[in-house]
């Protein structure tokens, strides 16, 4: 009677354990269809501002000119500079491999650049604090004002100030770890240099975008290029940051969102398995409660 009512019990813990995570997994899944839309969005936005910024840059080359300009390290850092590394996590688990795939790409490249482990960590979210206090990575500053639906505005106030410090000379080169949202299917864990500003790999960007829409966009610039570059760069980092983040959003609710599928089926296998026990067990207990019963049955005869 004992075993019967233990696993009736597990059974009841399991069905609950169930009800959490399927609630768990709708939750994400709703969250998932509006992060990705965001993302989605701002991508066309970035592809053409990163096109027009790699425009910028060829039309200064074939002019004989040198496209000069702080944030694309044109001046010499301080000797003085230490190189910038942001780490991207969340604030929250159950999401799968999400954060220790970000956790060791950023961990691995701390120890092949011992230039970036040297210099200032920066967190984003709650999940990376132990890891990095573990391995003995100091955190310069941890930033919790995002959230899981980050602003432009909060966005636009971290590129401006990592701006500001890169011009001042303050650090040398910012980079960025995050999970780069490529299909509902596929994710990445990548390091992206936001600092200084890199013209070729735009160039490549905008191309590759060209390259899917099958049009090529040619821009005709007024005024000159490099007065356009200097509106345009700022709002090209900031627009690449924006766009880390929102990767990095869809990517959290992806994860969860599979996580918690795989712990509603797993649950719901052992409530299955749970289930045939209990009968099991029922079973053989009637049949010893029947065999008791023939048994006196015969001894008073």
């Amino acid at each position: 009677m004992a075993k019967t009512r233990e696993i009736k019990k597990r059974i009841k813990a399991v069905g609950n354990i169930k009800r959490i995570t399927k609630t768990m997994q709708m939750i994400a899944t709703a969250k998932f269809a509006a992060s990705q839309q965001r993302s989605v969005a701002g991508r066309p936005y970035t592809d053409a501002l990163f096109e027009l910024v790699g425009q910028l840059a060829a039309a200064l080359a074939q002019g004989g000119g040198d496209a000069t300009h702080p944030l694309l390290g044109s001046r010499k850092p301080a000797a003085d500079a230490k190189e910038l590394t942001l780490v991207i996590t969340s604030d929250r688990g159950l999401c799968g491999p999400y954060n220790a795939s970000i956790l060791r790409t950023a961990m691995n490249f701390l120890k092949a650049n011992p230039a970036a482990k040297g210099g200032l960590v920066e967190l984003v979210g709650k999940k990376g604090t132990g890891f990095f206090k573990y391995a003995g990575v100091p955190i310069a500053q941890q930033h919790t004002q995002f959230g899981d639906k980050p602003k432009y505005e909060d966005v636009q106030a971290l590129a401006e100030d990592y701006a500001r410090r890169f011009i001042a000379g303050e650090v040398s080169t910012v980079r960025i770890v995050y999970m780069k949202f490529i299909t509902a299917s596929k994710q990445a864990p990548v390091i992206v240099q936001l600092l200084p500003f890199q013209t070729d790999s735009v160039a490549k960007a905008g191309a590759a975008a060209s390259a899917q829409t099958g049009m090529k966009q040619v821009y005709a610039f007024e005024p000159s290029a490099p007065e356009l570059l200097d509106s345009l760069l700022p709002a090209a980092i900031k627009a690449l940051m924006f766009q880390a983040f929102n990767d990095a959003v869809v990517s959290e609710n992806v994860a969860r969102m599979v996580a918690m599928k795989s712990a509603t089926d797993a649950a719901g296998k052992m409530g299955k398995l749970y289930t045939r026990k209990f009968n099991r067990a029922r079973q053989a207990q009637i049949t010893t409660e029947l065999t008791e019963i023939i048994s006196g049955a015969a001894a008073l005869e």
